[in-house]
């Protein structure tokens, strides 16, 4: 690089003097404590006019100067302008790249180095290992750093560690921490994260639990892990023992909770963290924490706090804006989201494919079919979005629960990608709920002809059977289950109180307050039948009487925790569920006279949207 390309601006007058007095050692010392790219080409400018370029200290100090400041093609092409750059020059350059994100940049810099006949050090090594994305490339450089005699070095070995870690060898990360005489805090957080990715939670909480002393990111690591891998109370419990210590949570650390309290759909955890979010000295409100509100609150069943948290933000994002779409579409207030997507086009925001996700659910919730084709249309015709199976995945759902199952199933087969579970899944949802149990026996034929049934998959398909009494098939598809050692996942559902969350199964008897929440129970039924309802014991799908179906469906977990929240919380206050699995029909129809009697607003999540419950009637339109 000349300077004919860079400013031609004299050095600031914190120079150190008049040019006359600008040394190399003086240059040097300039532009180690430089950290803008204006700087360091004002530096650049009166290095060229004093000759000083060609000295080794101050070529290398400047093509640090630029890396520092962002300006990695300068610093590039003052490394190619280098006559005989050392390793040393070369490991700046490397660890400028790769510290970036910059992989395949940074591995091209030690190629060269390598092909110049220079040998790296350890601080080469492990300024080249973070970029090594995949495990043979990785251990390559594990076998050269041993046979140089560098593996054993502190900083290569984190490296090494913290490689492995990314790439999900636990057991090779774990012979590398092991052989450590003193661990560094970077080797231990980077076996902590290792563990907690890939769930070996136990192993995680161990390594955490032994570190006498922890830093916020060692918290991050274990909240991240109970977090991914569906423990949300145990990611809360510690978060709140983290308050506790002397760590002080980050940003990161309350989008993580956010998302943990999202999981549990508990709103006043989620309103005691907005709180403390309002309150902390170490955490901003940015749109990155916003935009985690809104997504928590949607999922509490709260639609109404995340709009007021949408609105308060300012300089939104396509973030933002997807997450409110999906609130409004897993709500059911389809139109809204809609009318959402003209908002932020007017905006001037470009949508992406999580934008179409939120808009077909949307259409798929209401049986929008028409805007739904269309707006599957557009994503390729007008934004250049290629859908992914996902949005395929909507479309399908979106077809079958309008009862255009020919037409859903003709998609799936239509496909160039493999068809996933969901898929498959909603395909036989469609087929049990508008009674085509030809088709469906057809599809489950042959997912199980061809290995692809999973739990979600056989379940249904015994429900079919059960659906047309074929007992004898519905026999079969259990034993196959028990052979494959699938079990049915069962059902669950959870009510906060006084921010203490309560957890029912169906027919749960270990309830301290079993006694009242059971009379309760009884009462509940007594009235709805005398409103009219007559229990659908059509859908016990097992060869029972008729009494013994409606006791079953009678202590069906929703059905409890309901009860259990009439005798927990004040008249006329909000009940809210959440369950694991999808509503029953009966299920569906009591809650919405038990609303009407006791005017009660139930606020009921399953595993596919939300429910509110008013005056007798529900905002699905009883399309769900």
């Amino acid at each position: 690089m000349s300077a004919a390309v860079l400013p031609s601006v004299a050095p600031a007058s914190d120079s150190g003097g008049h040019h006359g007095a600008l040394t190399a050692d003086r240059a040097a010392s300039l532009l180690a404590a430089c950290s803008t790219a204006r700087r360091a080409s004002e530096l650049h400018a009166a290095v060229v006019r004093k000759g000083l370029d060609s000295d080794r200290a101050v070529a290398f100090r400047l093509q640090r100067a630029y890396a520092a400041s962002g300006r990695l093609d300068h610093s590039l092409t003052l490394l190619g302008r280098t006559k005989d750059p050392t390793t040393i020059f070369y490991t700046s350059a490397i660890h400028a790249h790769s510290s970036r994100g910059l992989h395949l940049p940074g591995l091209a810099l030690l190629s060269d180095m390598l092909s110049e006949g220079l040998l790296p050090t350890a601080h080469t090594l492990s300024a080249s290992l973070p970029a090594c994305r995949g495990l043979s490339l990785g251990r390559a450089l594990h076998a050269y750093a041993f046979k140089l005699a560098l593996s054993g070095d502190s900083y290569v070995a984190t490296a090494l560690l913290s490689m492995y870690a990314r790439a999900g060898d636990a057991a090779a990360a774990r012979a590398l921490f092991d052989e450590m005489p003193d661990p560094h805090v970077v080797s231990v957080t980077a076996m902590l994260t290792c563990y907690a990715n890939m769930g070996a939670l136990d192993d995680a909480r161990r390594l955490f639990d032994g570190l006498p002393r922890k830093d916020f990111i060692c918290w991050n690591a274990m909240i991240d892990g109970y977090t991914q891998h569906g423990k949300p109370n145990e990611a809360l419990q510690l978060f709140r023992r983290m308050l506790r210590s002397s760590a002080e949570p980050d940003e990161v650390t309350v989008v993580l909770v956010l998302s943990a309290v999202a999981q549990l759909g508990t709103v006043e955890s989620g309103k005691w963290l907005h709180s403390y979010v309002k309150n902390s000295r170490c955490v901003q409100l940015n749109v990155r924490v916003a935009t985690a509100l809104v997504d928590m609150y949607c999922k509490c069943g709260s639609l109404e706090d995340a709009v007021a948290v949408f609105h308060g933000i300012g300089n939104k994002d396509i973030v933002v804006w997807n997450a409110m779409i999906n609130g409004y579409a897993m709500h059911g207030d389809s139109r809204k989201a809609l009318e959402m997507f003209v908002q932020l086009r007017d905006q001037g925001l470009w949508p992406t494919d999580i934008t179409f996700i939120g808009l077909l659910n949307a259409c798929s919730h209401s049986g929008l079919v028409e805007e739904g084709r269309s707006f599957f249309q557009s994503m390729e015709h007008e934004y250049g979005i290629d859908p992914k199976i996902e949005h395929y995945g909507c479309m399908v759902d979106l077809l079958g629960r309008a009862g255009l199952i020919e037409e859903a199933f003709h998609l799936v087969q239509s496909l160039t990608i493999t068809p996933d579970a969901v898929m498959w899944v909603s395909l036989l949802a469609a087929c049990r709920l508008h009674k085509n149990m030809a088709l469906g026996q057809r599809i489950a034929d042959f997912l199980v002809a061809n290995g692809l049934a999973n739990s979600g998959m056989y379940i249904l398909l015994s429900n079919i059977y059960a659906a047309v009494g074929k007992w004898e098939e519905v026999a079969r598809v259990r034993s196959m289950m028990k052979a494959s050692g699938i079990q049915k996942e069962p059902g669950c559902s959870a009510i906060e109180i006084d921010r203490k969350v309560y957890e029912f199964v169906a027919g749960d008897m270990s309830h301290p307050c079993t006694d009242e929440i059971y009379a309760m129970l009884d009462k509940m039924n007594g009235l709805v039948k005398e409103h009219g309802h007559v229990p659908q014991t059509e859908l016990v799908l097992h060869d029972l009487d008729e009494a013994t179906k409606e006791k079953a469906l009678a202590v069906h977990s929703e059905k409890l925790a309901v009860a259990f929240g009439l005798i927990s919380s004040r008249p006329g206050s909000t009940i809210k569920i959440v369950k694991n699995l999808r509503a029953c029909s009966d299920c569906h129809a009591v809650l919405k006279l038990i609303s009407k009697i006791t005017s009660r607003k139930i606020v009921f999540r399953d595993r596919n949207r939300f429910h509110h419950f008013v005056d007798g009637s529900c905002t699905c339109g009883d399309y769900w």
